[in-house]
């Protein structure tokens, strides 16, 4: 569980970067990177990090594919389609799948959502849009998703 001053400072951040396993797959055009991040020292990663890389992207359209396409109403319903999805590609590692360990990350987070239980081992979605580093590349995070 996370402690309420990590929750907060998980909530008042619009920024995030780091190093990680990230797995970038598509999702009905859109090319999507999912990541976890913890907020304690546990390391749970009870934190899911769901975005569009595109600089053109903020995420929502995470939430209107999980409307429409998901066909789900409430937004509960909703943060664990997408949270499906993400779960679904690092599981299955389908051919347009790659999962990147060791990858530098920075994600432009526009909705920071609570679940009302754990689910897929997340107590949190954060979704927005994010930035990755090309391999081998230790400069600035960019836009590039390499081979999907």
């Amino acid at each position: 569980m996370l402690l309420s001053g990590d929750r907060s400072a998980v909530a008042g951040r619009n920024e995030i970067t780091a190093v990680g396993r990230v797995t970038v797959f598509p999702l009905e055009g859109l090319v999507v990177a999912y990541t976890t991040r913890s907020g304690d020292a546990r390391g749970l990663g009870e934190i899911g990090v769901v975005a569009v890389v595109d600089e053109a992207a903020d995420g929502e359209e995470l939430w209107l594919l999980a409307r429409e396409l998901g066909g789900r109403n409430g937004t509960q319903e909703q943060a664990r389609w997408i949270l499906t999805q993400a779960g679904r590609a690092r599981y299955v590692r389908a051919d347009r799948c790659g999962d990147r360990p060791g990858t530098r990350w920075a994600a432009y987070i526009r909705r920071s959502f609570v679940l009302d239980s754990l689910f897929a081992n997340h107590e949190v979605l954060l979704t927005g849009r994010m930035r990755l580093a090309s391999p081998g590349e230790d400069g600035e995070v960019t836009t590039s998703t390499g081979d999907r």
